[in-house]
C-alpha cells in the first residue's frame, strides 16, 4: 500500500477479501523442538487477523518465516498465489511484507521524520533530510494516520504509543500490504490502547491485511475479522468474528489433554519462616496490585504472559523501580529500597532478563565480570588495590563449581567469547558472591540451550535446598514445574497461585487468561 494511495478518515476504500499471503504445510524445528508442525493459515487483504495462544506456541516463529528471519524446513509461503522463498528480512520487504516488533527498530537519535523515511528508496542518499526537516511523504502519511505531533522531534523523546506510529507510517512509506504487529498494545495505557487499535482497524478498511498478535484476548474479540490460536506449534482452532468467544479462544489455546505436573518430591512447606513479603504492590500501569510471600529455602515461580508485570515486580523488589503504593517486607521489617545498591545492601540479587544489556560487560574478563559488585573481597589490606591474583585464583574456582566451560585464557578471557549458557552461569556466579538471602531470576534460560538449561535450574534447586529463597520467572512454564510454588501475574497484579498438584501448564494459563476452571 503506498501512503500516496491513502484516503483520509472517514473515507472508506473499497476492500477485497482476497487472501494475500498463504501458508501450507509450514514446518520448523530446533535440534528435538519441533516449533511449527505443519502450519496452515492465511492472510486477506482488507483483515485484521488475530493470532493468539500461549509463550513457545509457535506464533512467533511463523512470523519469523514470514519477515525473512527463519527458513521454513518444509512447507510452503505463496503470496498473491505464487510461491515464493523469503531469504532475509529485505526480500520480505520487498514483497510487501512488515512486521513491527515489541521492540521497536528506531533509531532514537533521528527525528520522527527521518525514521519514516529511513531505507526507502525517497530517503537514498539522504534525500530524508530536507530544510524543514519533515519530508513531505512522511507528512502525508502522518496526516493520514492522525498523528498530531511534531514529526522533527527525535524519536527519543516520543512515548511508546508515538514510536509504534511511527513505525506504522514507515511500513506505509514501504508500500507495505500486510503488516503484523506484536503485542503493540502490552506498554500502553487505556487510552493509547485504543486509539492503536483504531489506526489497526483503519489500515484494514484500507486495504491492508493487519496481523494482530496479542495475549489480550479483549482486545482480540473486538478488533479482530478472523482469529488463528495457536497450541504446540499447530493451528488449533480459526474462527470468524461471530464465532469467536473468549471461552472459545481459551479453550483452544489451553487445550483439554493433561497437562504435565509437578514432581510429587517437590511439596510446599508452609513451616518455613517468610523472608518477603509483598502486598498490593503498584507502580503506574505496570503493577496493579502485586501480592505474594517468599518463605526460607523456597523455589518459587512466578508465571505471566507479556505485559503481565512480572519484570517490573522483580525490578521494584531488588530496588530499580520505585513503587507508587503497596508494602513490601524483609525478614519481618519494612522494605522499601532506594535503590539498586540499597537492594544490594539487603541482600537482594537480581539476574536480569537482558542479559547482555543489563548483566555483562563484554569487554571486561571472566573475573572482572565476578567480582563487579564485590571488588573489595580482593582488596589488599590497608591499600585501595586488589589482588588480581587472588580474584583469579577464587574465579577459577567459581567457575568449576558452577559448571562454566573456560576456552583458552581461562577467567583472564573477555566474557563476549563465551557462550550464552556459560556467560548466564557467570551472572548467577556474581550475586552469589554478594551471599542473597533472595535472588530473583528473569528469564534465566533466554537463549541457552538445553544442556547448559538443565544444568542452570540444577544449580537453581540446589541453591534452594542451601536455604536460599529464589524466585524464578520464566515464559517457558514448563520450566516452572518443579517450583514449590507459582504464582500467576496478569495485567500488572497476582491473580493467583498454585501448589502442590496443582502446578501444571494448563492451570498457568488459565489464570493467565483469568479462566474458572470450570470453564463456565
Amino acid at each position: 500500500m503506498n501512503a500516496t494511495e491513502l484516503v483520509p478518515p472517514g473515507q472508506r476504500r473499497p476492500t477485497s477479501a482476497a487472501t494475500f499471503v498463504e501458508v501450507q504445510a509450514l514446518t520448523k524445528t530446533y535440534g528435538a523442538i519441533r516449533a511449527l508442525k505443519g502450519v496452515n493459515i492465511a492472510f486477506r487483504r482488507g483483515e485484521v487477523h488475530g493470532l493468539v495462544g500461549a509463550n513457545g506456541a509457535g506464533k512467533s516463529t511463523l512470523v519469523r518465516s514470514l519477515a525473512g528471519l527463519e527458513q521454513p524446513d518444509s512447507g510452503s509461503i505463496r503470496i498473491d498465489g505464487v510461491e515464493t522463498q523469503i531469504p532475509n528480512p529485505s526480500a520480505a520487504t520487498k514483497l510487501g511484507l512488515a512486521f513491527i516488533h515489541q521492540e521497536l527498530n528506531l533509531v532514537e537519535t533521528f527525528t520522527a521524520s527521518q525514521n519514516i523515511m529511513l531505507g526507502s528508496h525517497e530517503g537514498a542518499a539522504l534525500a530524508y533530510r530536507r530544510i524543514d526537516g519533515v519530508h513531505p511523504t512522511a507528512r502525508t502519511v502522518a496526516t493520514m494516520l492522525g498523528i498530531d505531533f511534531r514529526l522533527d522531534r527525535p524519536v527519543a523523546r516520543l512515548t511508546v504509543h508515538q514510536k509504534w506510529l511511527v513505525s506504522i507510517a514507515r511500513a506505509l512509506v514501504h508500500d507495505c500490504r500486510l503488516i503484523a504487529m506484536d503485542e503493540p498494545t502490552a506498554s500502553l495505557g487505556a487510552e493509547e490502547s485504543a486509539r492503536l487499535l483504531k489506526v489497526a482497524r483503519d489500515l484494514a478498511d484500507h486495504g491492508v491485511a493487519v496481523l494482530f498478535i496479542s495475549h489480550r484476548l479483549d482486545e482480540v474479540l473486538e478488533l479482530c475479522d478472523r482469529v488463528t490460536a495457536f497450541r504446540d506449534g499447530g493451528v488449533s482452532a480459526t474462527m470468524q468474528r461471530p464465532e469467536a468467544t473468549r471461552r472459545r479462544l481459551v479453550e483452544a489455546i489451553v487445550g483439554h489433554e493433561a497437562a504435565p505436573s509437578r514432581p510429587a518430591s517437590r511439596v510446599a512447606n508452609d513451616d518455613r519462616p517468610v523472608v518477603l513479603e509483598v502486598s498490593d504492590v503498584r507502580r503506574g500501569r505496570a503493577l496493579t496490585g502485586a501480592t505474594l510471600q517468599l518463605r526460607e529455602g523456597e523455589l518459587l515461580g512466578i508465571a505471566g504472559l507479556v505485559g503481565s508485570g512480572r519484570t517490573e515486580l522483580a525490578r521494584a523488589i531488588f530496588g530499580a523501580d520505585r513503587i507508587d503504593s503497596g508494602t513490601m517486607r524483609l525478614f519481618g521489617r519494612p522494605y522499601a529500597p532506594r535503590s539498586i545498591t540499597d537492594g544490594i545492601r539487603h541482600r537482594i540479587g537480581l539476574v536480569s532478563e537482558e542479559r547482555r544489556a543489563e548483566a555483562l560487560f563484554l569487554d571486561l574478563s571472566v573475573t572482572g565480570n565476578l567480582y563487579v559488585n564485590t571488588w573489595r573481597k580482593h582488596r589488599i589490606r590497608f591499600t585501595p588495590f586488589t589482588s588480581s591474583r587472588r580474584a583469579e585464583r577464587q574465579a577459577a574456582e567459581v567457575s568449576q563449581e558452577l559448571g562454566v566451560v573456560l576456552r583458552q585464557g581461562g577467567v583472564r578471557q573477555p566474557i563476549g567469547g563465551l557462550s550464552g549458557g556459560n556467560q548466564q552461569k557467570v551472572v548467577i556466579g556474581r550475586w552469589l558472591q554478594t551471599e542473597p538471602a533472595v535472588l530473583l531470576l528473569d528469564e534465566p534460560t533466554r537463549g541457552v540451550d538445553i544442556g547448559a538449561r538443565d544444568e542452570i535450574y540444577r544449580r537453581i534447586r540446589s541453591f534452594a535446598r542451601a536455604g536460599m529463597s529464589v524466585i524464578v520467572i520464566s515464559s517457558e512454564f514448563e520450566e516452572l514445574l518443579e517450583c514449590d510454588r507459582v504464582v500467576v501475574m496478569s495485567a500488572g497484579a497476582t491473580v493467583g497461585e498454585l501448589t502442590g498438584a496443582s502446578i501444571t501448564v494448563k492451570d498457568m494459563l488459565r489464570l493467565c487468561y483469568h479462566w474458572p476452571e470450570s470453564g463456565s
